[in-house]
């Protein structure tokens, strides 16, 4: 029997359009078109398990993503700051300068 989830997905007009705008543009990172694609297919009434076997995820991860639209809305699905050191990019070469194995 499938979970039932407290947070039902309602969309406005303009939060739908950004969310198919997103989840169809082929320059968006992926997070944010799996994001987008969770909650589109929840405000269709799809339940976790279902959308989580569509887009291949878990169903906690689908869970997470439900939960924190209805929360902060388009604002919940961004990325926040992780903890610890920020990575380099691009990486610094290891163990010699510039020009390095040249």
């Amino acid at each position: 029997m499938p979970r039932i989830s407290p947070y039902e997905v309602v969309l406005t007009r303009e939060e739908k359009r950004v969310l198919q705008e997103t989840a169809r543009k082929y320059t968006s990172p992926y997070c944010d078109v799996v994001r987008a694609k969770i909650v589109l297919l929840a405000a269709e009434g799809r339940d976790n398990t279902e959308i989580g076997e569509r887009l291949d995820l878990p169903r906690q991860i689908v869970s997470k993503w439900r939960k924190r639209f209805c929360r902060e809305r388009l604002g919940g699905l961004e990325s926040r700051p992780r903890r610890g050191r920020p990575a380099l990019f691009p990486p610094r070469g290891r163990g010699g300068g510039q020009g390095a194995g040249v």
